[in-house]
């Protein structure tokens, strides 16, 4: 069985917003973040910028939007009413590189702005680590799921905040699994590789600051392809025609524009991990479906427009070669040196290009307390959160 949290019901149509107010919050209590005179920046792919911008209009503060200009239509669609300013950045969704060094010409730039990166801030892990994997453990308990079933947790790394609720799974059911997905077009982890793809959402060509890799037991990499036309059969008329028709429930067919272009990624890559490790009836593994289909219908136009609309023969087709008939290729079981393979490639990122601190990499990877020192700061932001609250409504700030 796969279960997957549903993110398109957050404010924005996307849980990315967490993420943001993850970021945020822990700048903005403890008086380093001055929302009446700083501009707050946020560096994306798409979805967590929409969330911060959507965070900062909340609290009246300015916002600057970056994402590559390949993105959908309706990410910016969306941001130019939201948003102080939007950046474009050259290239697609792989292209984070380039986002990082905008973000260095606006530090450059003098201007009083803070940059809230997803990629390197704690707070993003924090956040999925004590929201996102409690909720998979909520379910769990509501649908009387019996731990031992519990087989893994897989999602496609991104910015690697959603994967940490699969630390946090770990942490409460020892033994479980987790997985790390990306597009086979720009296989990072799989194998060092680089590429453009069309899988939104997921950012690729580096290991993200916050990836606890130690914790990660496999590798997928999904060809996005496979997610392109899959994301045809979900959404047209005629993958739905034949999905009823092959017996799929139709309240079920009805359903599947909740799952975006990364959520259909991370379905296939949990169907994946089932195979691998020859999951039965019984088992679970869990993923997220980040946001809804509403964000690419211009992606499907543009499929209808170069390849024609999609008939019931296709679709077959689809459902059996795309979906039905997934196998265990491109898959990587992480041994230790593998997991340190991948690790050690923050090192040209975060280190060499972004200015980080190389003995902070070398704990992350042999300090066992690193992470958990991490997750002990809940309680105190919790804690912050709470008196800056009450200061806001006594008018004391």
């Amino acid at each position: 069985r796969i279960i997957a949290l549903i993110g398109k019901w957050f404010p924005t149509g996307a849980h990315k917003v967490g993420a943001a107010f993850g970021c945020l919050v822990p700048r903005l209590v403890t008086g380093q973040f001055d929302l009446a005179n700083q501009k707050s920046v946020w560096p994306s792919t798409g979805n967590y910028c929409r969330g911060g911008a959507y965070d900062a209009a909340l609290l009246g503060c300015e916002s600057i939007a970056i994402l590559p200009e390949g993105m959908s239509k309706e990410r910016f669609k969306w941001l130019q009413g939201v948003a102080g300013n939007i950046i474009k950045t050259p290239g697609s969704e792989s292209n984070v590189k380039e986002i990082f060094d905008k973000c260095w010409e606006l530090r450059d730039s003098g201007e009083n702005l803070m940059i809230f990166n997803q990629f390197e801030e704690l707070g993003n892990y924090l956040w999925h680590y004590c929201v996102t994997g409690p909720a998979f453990a909520e379910v769990a308990e509501q649908m009387k799921i019996d731990e031992d079933d519990v087989k893994g947790f897989v999602c496609s790394t991104g910015s690697a905040g959603t994967i940490a609720a699969g630390d946090y799974l770990k942490d409460r059911w020892k033994g479980i699994l987790i997985g790390a997905s990306e597009a086979l077009q720009c296989p990072t982890l799989l194998n060092n590789g680089y590429g453009s793809h069309r899988i939104e959402g997921i950012g690729d060509k580096h290991v993200p600051w916050i990836h606890n890799v130690r914790n990660t037991d496999m590798v997928i990499a999904i060809d996005d392809n496979n997610v392109m036309n899959v994301s045809r059969l979900f959404n047209e008329q005629a993958g739905h025609n034949v999905m009823e028709k092959l017996g799929v429930n139709p309240s079920f067919i009805d359903s599947l524009d909740q799952a975006g272009i990364s959520g259909i990624s991370n379905l296939m890559s949990a169907i994946k991990m089932a195979k691998w490790y020859e999951c039965d009836s019984d088992d679970v593994i869990f993923t997220v479906l980040t946001d809804g289909m509403e964000l690419y219908n211009s992606r499907l136009e543009e499929m209808s427009a170069q390849y024609g609309e999609l008939s019931e023969n296709e679709a077959e087709v689809i459902y059996h070669r795309d979906l039905m008939s997934l196998s265990i290729d491109n898959v990587s079981e992480l041994n230790y040196y593998d997991k340190k393979r991948i690790h050690n490639l923050k090192y040209f990122t975060w280190v060499e290009q972004q200015g980080r601190d190389v003995d902070e990499l070398n704990r992350q990877w042999s300090d066992k307390t690193y992470w958990s020192e991490a997750m002990e700061t809940a309680c105190e932001l919790d804690r912050l959160i709470t008196e800056f609250n009450e200061c806001s409504r006594n008018g004391e700030l």
